[in-house]
């Protein structure tokens, strides 16, 4: 069985060298580099010290190959493919950190708010050196993944480095339940919505409609759309999220080697609110999904971008399920905004550059810089009742002394209409 195991699996690497090659390759052109692999397997088998398994192996030649492609492709075990998908749909328990890998050190990306890594201070940038005293050291993003995840209430401990930091620090950190919820809507001022997006999962334009349907039909003076450290998640949600704000015109189109790959995305006119004036929040933690949500709005002029240069993920990845219930996923098409622009390592610039300053009390800023053309071989080019709760007076102006970027935001959605008078 494992022969035939390995047959299918060379099978499968031929058929995607042949659907993905280029040109018209000859007969000794598609089959010699998988002589040679079976040659150096071979003499692995035959020669190496130890006993090895030919699975492993395998498995281990499939995750090289695809991880030397760019940061986002590579080999998904069972396991692994089954939290991918858990991960998308359903509550996982985990400590909710989005992370990849920069120069070799496992990075965080972005810690997702109010989970275990959010309270304890993990912020965009933190480098992860080991995972319960083992080095992460050439591990891939799958293998943390696994480690760092475990049953609720029990806890991981990370030895993580900040740019400010002369020396590491151990953290332990209890897993807990992680919401599939992503949406947080309230009140800032009276006719001032909030509305922060933490993720892009399959339930978040359900919960943004519940959201505002709850908030009934009183006139809005301005909306806030905050996208910041939001890493990203389901293309079709990043589509519908923009919609809700468009009556009409291109959203967001890809383009790749495959026919398939090419897909365009029209708003389809029936928006939320199109016309209440409107600012949107980004940083260097916005990736993927929020930049096609941002990158759409300022191209039809829908709202003004404020904040930092977003992460540049301009890629999209397809997952392709194999036959053992393993499973890759694979970058096959670059995504651009409606203007036609590609943020692939380059990110979505705001309208107003306002860098976030931290308290002065505050040593976690929680707004380290980390960004796609930072990675290495990036491409170049539960039911929880939602509510619409008014948060105190003091609340609120907490909330603004600590993020300045918040205050301005505030201050030109109010301005916005008396702009647009003056035009």
């Amino acid at each position: 069985m494992r022969v035939v195991h390995w047959v299918g699996t060379i099978m499968l690497l031929f058929f995607l060298a042949v659907m993905f090659g280029q040109g018209m390759a000859t007969d000794e052109e598609r089959y010699s580099p998988l002589k040679r692999f079976s040659q150096v397997l071979d003499l692995v088998e035959r020669y190496y010290v130890q006993d090895v398994d030919r699975d492993q192996m395998i498995q281990g030649a499939i995750n090289g190959m695809l991880q030397q492609l760019d940061p986002h492709s590579n080999f998904m075990t069972q396991e692994a493919f089954k939290e991918m998908q858990v991960d998308t749909a359903g509550e996982f328990t985990g400590i909710g950190i989005e992370i990849s890998v920069v120069d070799g050190k496992l990075t965080v990306v972005s810690p997702i708010e109010d989970t275990p890594a959010f309270r304890e201070g993990l912020k965009s940038g933190d480098h992860i050196l080991e995972i319960n005293g083992q080095s992460t050291q050439d591990i891939s993003i799958m293998e943390a993944v696994k480690m760092i995840r475990g049953p609720r209430g029990t806890s991981v401990e990370l030895t993580i480095i900040s740019r400010e930091d002369t020396m590491p620090r151990t953290v332990s950190i209890v897993r807990d339940l992680i919401p599939v919820h992503t949406v947080k809507l309230f009140e800032l001022e009276p006719g001032v919505l909030m509305i922060r997006l933490t993720s892009f999962k399959e339930t978040t334009m359900d919960d943004l409609r519940e959201a505002f349907k709850k908030n009934g039909d009183a006139p809005y003076k301005g909306l806030i759309l905050d996208l910041r450290n939001n890493p990203g998640g389901l293309l079709n949600q990043a589509v519908a999220v923009a919609d809700a704000f468009l009556t009409e015109g291109r959203i967001v189109y890809t383009e790749g080697k495959a026919s398939q790959s090419e897909m365009n995305f029209e708003a389809s006119r029936a928006a939320l609110d199109n016309d209440t004036p409107m600012v949107i929040l980004i940083n260097a933690g916005s990736a993927s999904a929020s930049e096609i949500v941002a990158g759409a709005l300022q191209d039809h002029n829908r709202a003004l971008i404020l904040g930092e240069r977003t992460f540049g993920k301009g890629s999209v990845q397809t997952i392709i399920p194999l036959s053992d219930g393993s499973g890759i996923k694979l970058t096959t098409a670059l995504y651009f905004t409606p203007n036609g622009r590609s943020i692939q390592a380059k990110g979505i610039d705001p309208d107003i550059l306002v860098p976030f300053v931290p308290p002065s009390n505050d040593k976690d800023s929680r707004m380290q810089i980390i960004r796609e053309g930072d990675l290495t071989r990036h491409l170049e080019i539960g039911q929880e009742q939602l509510q619409i709760p008014v948060l105190p007076k003091t609340q609120v102006q907490e909330m603004l002394e600590r993020d300045n970027q918040l205050r301005m935001a505030l201050e030109m959605v109010k301005a916005m209409p008396r702009l647009k008078a003056l035009r």
